[in-house]
């Protein structure tokens, strides 16, 4: 068995290779313009979407999996530019269902015959996606939604991990550090994902955990799971119908305050994320919807997370940050929680962040400043020193997700004043503002300690100093490699001079033999030497951050 699944394996990786093929030339020609040596070239907006609607269509052409890679690509701007991120959000996990035949065959070995654990069962799928399809029926004279694992979806979910595994290396040859990082992360992240939600016995206990947090609040409703039809495979819910969350019209003419509801959604996802610790990680349209008295209705826990008391720290601290427009305390933020570099530009980042919190706000932001910033850093965290650790990932995607269901529902939305009087209601500002004050009374008693045990210490330095007996130790680092670089054109250097006297001698000497090999590898040296030079641009260039003097560099460019 295991034999045949590494074949399968291997026949997909093939296929796979075949149809990313095209993407990855173009990759390497960007750079290596002719693949082993030449320029690099810089793909412009418009080649980056005609790469983009490529990748998509491959997705599409591969199958489920990589569907599913697809979305979660989407939600990943440390990975992927933003045309790519823009393109493949379109993505949805829409796809013909199975053959009823094939799907009942699944359901009979997960519960027994049909017709006998159902009074009626509509084989007609209501829905259909990647992993699994959806039926109605009755049961115990209640109607049900049927949730069915897609026949024979196990054996190639494996084989196309294992193919990704196996192209990891070679992918993370066309990216930086920073990238590396995010691919590795997310190829794991995407392997525990994708099989937790093929588990529906997971997806279940998630559902009833997660209801259990809002048993005392009535402006939700999350399905029952029927106890008894239901299994690792096959997910029996009650029946609950609605209104799309998105269908603006329809929730119109229900006389529903679509204002209310999208700050009724936010804050209960922050109650998720901030204070249960588990959340419902897939909020898109499909699996919200309003029922006629105005109850937000949550479908489909197959994606769903939890996140631990650290991060959630983290992300409190990120949210009163940006309420009190405290960049210098966003970016702390960030970097405590692994998802910005220590080493990143935090002058340009701080800008950054400034009007990113301004535009989210819906406050009109000076244009001059905008063109400015985006016309140096392409307006792309993919260029900025940002990562995603694993368990930030999945609430990135709620985040971005969830906003946009908002902003659908009211134009006007302001996620942060909903964040802010939501953190300020359960006490988190003021426990902030205590941290900080404790926090500050502590540096004060450390400075009075210091004000008296420096003195003495200074006075000993300048003595040592005095006395010629003061030595400094000092480590340089060279993460460009600039000194190797140097040692290496002096090298070329002294080859070439020897080879120049060589050459010369032999001619002199009447020796042709030793003149053309003394000339050879002066040739080499030279064009060695040369490289060198062409070099330092591309080194610098292909850092993965920006700092003041790559934005220096650009300005002279223009």
């Amino acid at each position: 068995m295991r034999v045949l699944g590494r074949l399968r394996a291997y026949r997909r990786f093939v296929l796979v290779a075949w149809q990313f093929l095209p993407l990855l030339l173009a990759y390497a020609r960007d750079r290596r313009r002719f693949l082993l040596f030449g320029k690099p070239r810089r793909a412009d907006p418009a080649t980056q979407r005609e790469r983009a609607e490529v990748l998509l269509a491959s997705l599409f052409a591969l199958g489920p999996t990589f569907v599913k890679l697809g979305q979660l690509l989407s939600s990943r701007p440390d990975v992927l530019p933003p045309a790519y991120v823009d393109v493949l959000s379109a993505l949805q996990d829409e796809v013909p269902p199975a053959e009823w035949e094939a799907a009942r065959e699944v359901v009979e070995d997960e519960l027994g015959p049909v017709d006998e654990r159902f009074d009626d069962f509509e084989t007609e799928a209501i829905s259909g996606a990647s992993l699994g399809q959806v039926y109605r029926a009755r049961a115990d004279g209640r109607d049900v939604a049927v949730k069915v694992r897609r026949p024979g979806v196990e054996e190639l979910v494996e084989a196309d991990l294992r193919v990704i595994r196996w192209s990891l290396p070679l992918l993370q040859r066309f990216v930086g550090d920073a990238r590396a990082f995010s691919l590795e992360n997310l190829a794991d992240e995407f392997a525990k994902t994708i099989r937790e939600e093929m588990d529906y016995e997971r997806e279940a206990a998630m559902l009833r955990e997660i209801a259990a947090n809002f048993d005392d609040d009535d402006r939700f409703v999350f399905p029952d799971v029927i106890d008894g039809r239901s299994g690792e495979r096959v997910l029996t819910m009650e029946f609950v119908g609605g209104t799309k969350i998105t269908d603006v019209a329809g929730l119109d003419e229900r006389g529903v305050d679509r204002t209310r509801l999208a700050e009724t959604l936010q804050r209960a996802y922050l109650q998720m994320i901030i204070e249960d610790g588990v959340f419902h990680a897939d909020p898109h349209p499909g699996n919200l919807s309003v029922t006629e008295d105005g109850k937000i209705v949550f479908y489909d826990f197959g994606m769903s997370g939890r996140v631990d008391p650290f991060i959630q720290e983290k992300i409190v601290d990120f949210y009163v940050a940006v309420a009190n427009r405290d960049t210098d305390a966003v970016l702390d933020a960030l970097v405590e929680a692994g998802t910005l570099s220590p080493d990143a530009d935090r002058a340009v980042m701080s800008e950054v962040l400034e009007l990113a919190i301004q535009d989210a706000r819906g406050e009109d932001v000076e244009r001059y400043r905008v063109q400015r910033i985006v016309d140096r850093i392409e307006d792309s965290i993919y260029e900025f020193p940002f990562r995603l650790p694993k368990n930030l990932a999945l609430v990135l995607r709620v985040a971005t997700v969830v906003e946009g269901v908002c902003v659908t529902l009211d134009p006007d939305f302001d996620f942060i004043d909903v964040a802010t009087d939501y953190l300020t209601e359960q006490g988190y500002r003021e426990e902030s503002v205590r941290t900080f004050l404790t926090e500050s009374r502590e540096q004060l008693r450390d400075g009075a300690r210091a004000a008296v045990r420096v003195p003495p210490k200074a006075e000993r330095a300048l003595d040592r100093l005095e006395r010629d007996d003061l030595y400094v130790r000092a480590g340089i680092e060279d993460p460009e490699d600039h000194f190797d670089r140097l040692a290496r054109r002096v090298i070329y250097g002294f080859v070439l001079a020897a080879a120049i006297v060589t050459s010369g001698l032999g001619y002199a000497l009447e020796t042709p033999e030793v003149a053309v090999a003394a000339g050879a590898l002066g040739f080499l040296a030279t064009v060695q030497l040369y490289r060198s030079f062409r070099s330092k641009r591309k080194t610098i260039g292909a850092k993965p951050q920006f700092t003041r003097q790559r934005l220096r560099e650009r300005r002279g460019e223009e």
